[in-house]
């Protein structure tokens, strides 16, 4: 297919490298904890340890941010699990109602952070909106907010006069708001963090993709070019870690997810719309698709479609069958802005669990691996919280998250049954959100 049909980008709409890229790992060093892996996680990791007095060195295969931390939609949630509903049925009152907790929290973390480090990340603090988009998805929105609300999660149902009044656009009709979080641009997010690392003293190799780790009384962390010998190590990869080091694959799955952007609205475009506020926008389908308005005033979407590579390898990131069919959803979204025109499309790859929940632990006959993995795309608060967390826990601190993350799960199968199970789930997930996206094309057409 001609790629001119749809302009792609391998790295992110939001970053360009930095001026001040650090050098790679040569020769043999050590330090106290290696952290590998330079997005949220591993950089508040290193920050809250430095903070402490530890030495600790991080490694990144490209540079700070250019994984997953820098290709996100940018949506600050305190979803947990598939949904809030979802997590307290299966995990019970107290339990989930905990969890719901740790993701506010974590959005109360992450407003610290871009306060104590001075990072401008354009952060809109409007909440998002779970939007429906057919009255069919009415009574499953409301219903499950009832179940829930008496127990004080921050969110709330919007009827159509109260989404009206809000300045949303008229495709989504009702919905719940999510009374904390909001927007950033993550990449601003992102490069803040990596520069109060490096100002805190954080020895940071780029350019520096891990090709063994050596497991042992110390971790020794090999790259093409040299050595890091540290007593502890923590793994902040994510999606990285099956995929490049074979780490993880019975607990996490990397699939790509695919964004695009247009050029920046008209005035009248925007009023045409009627999107006057900045809330985020997440659609309760079972496979969600999100939009936003940027700071410079662009409509930034995507998800809807996840691609998984065989053998837990990384997805190709031109998917071109996901990108047309992200470019129609949302022109069905948006009629009256015409052909406006879709200026690229990008994306990365994120950890999914079969539960929807974060895994963490410790690898290795010592147990001086750490982890921390699979947010299922809600990493921007949960990431940056749980990598201090993991700094605490390593420091030989007992830590009320790591607690309540400590529950059974069943291992992900290996392949071919891995590939199967996630395509059925796939396809049966897509399937049903095609009735409600042809019910929705019906209605236009009368």
């Amino acid at each position: 297919m001609n790629t001119s049909a749809y302009p792609f980008v391998e790295g992110s709409f939001w970053l360009t490298p930095p001026n001040n890229i650090q050098p790679s790992l040569q020769g043999a060093e050590r330090c106290d904890v290696v952290i590998v892996g330079g997005g949220y996680t591993g950089l508040c990791a290193a920050l809250r340890l430095r903070e402490k007095g530890v030495d600790v060195a991080l490694v990144e295969q490209g540079f700070c941010g250019s994984g997953a931390s820098g290709r996100n939609a940018g949506h600050v949630t305190p979803t947990i699990g598939k949904d809030v509903p979802t997590c307290i049925k299966k995990f019970g009152v107290q339990r989930g109602l905990a969890f719901v907790r740790f993701a506010e929290q974590a959005i109360e973390h992450f407003e610290h952070l871009i306060t104590k480090y001075d990072i401008d990340c354009d952060y809109q603090r409007t909440g998002n909106i779970i939007a429906g988009v057919h009255e069919k998805q009415r009574k499953a929105l409301y219903d499950n907010l009832q179940r829930v609300s008496h127990l004080g999660v921050k969110m709330r149902f919007l009827d159509e006069a109260a989404m009206q009044e809000r300045g949303l656009p008229s495709a989504f009709k009702f919905g719940v708001l999510e009374d904390c979080g909001g927007t950033i641009h993550p990449g601003k997010y992102v490069l803040g963090l990596r520069e109060a690392a490096l100002a805190a003293g954080v020895r940071i190799y780029e350019q520096s993709a891990v090709t063994h780790i050596e497991e042992g009384s110390s971790v020794v962390v090999h790259t093409q070019q040299g050595t890091l010998t540290a007593e502890q190590m923590l793994l902040a990869t994510n999606a990285y870690g099956p995929a490049q080091l074979g780490l993880l694959k019975s607990k996490t799955l990397p699939v790509r997810v695919s964004l695009f952007v247009t050029r920046p609205l008209t005035t009248a475009e925007r009023n045409s719309i009627d999107w006057q506020g900045q809330e985020g926008v997440y659609t309760a389908h079972e496979l969600l698709e999100n939009y936003r308005i940027t700071p410079d005033g662009r409509i930034l979407g995507g998800s809807k479609v996840i691609n998984y590579a065989y053998g837990s390898k990384l997805a190709n990131g031109y998917q071109p069958e996901s990108f047309q069919l992200l470019e129609r959803t949302f022109r069905e979204r948006f009629p009256t802005l015409g052909n406006i025109p879709i200026e690229c499309y990008w994306g990365g790859w994120i950890a999914m669990t079969f539960d929807f929940m974060p895994v963490m632990g410790r690898l290795g006959k010592h147990k001086n691996i750490m982890y921390y993995a699979g947010c299922n795309g809600h990493g921007i608060p949960q990431c940056s919280m749980m990598g201090g967390v993991m700094a605490e826990e390593i420091l030989g601190g007992k830590t009320a998250e790591v607690e309540l993350f400590q529950h059974l799960r069943m291992p992900m199968p290996p392949e071919p049954l891995r590939w199967s199970a996630l395509h059925a789930i796939n396809g049966y997930l897509a399937q049903r959100d095609r009735k409600i996206d042809k019910l929705v094309a019906h209605a236009a057409s009368l």
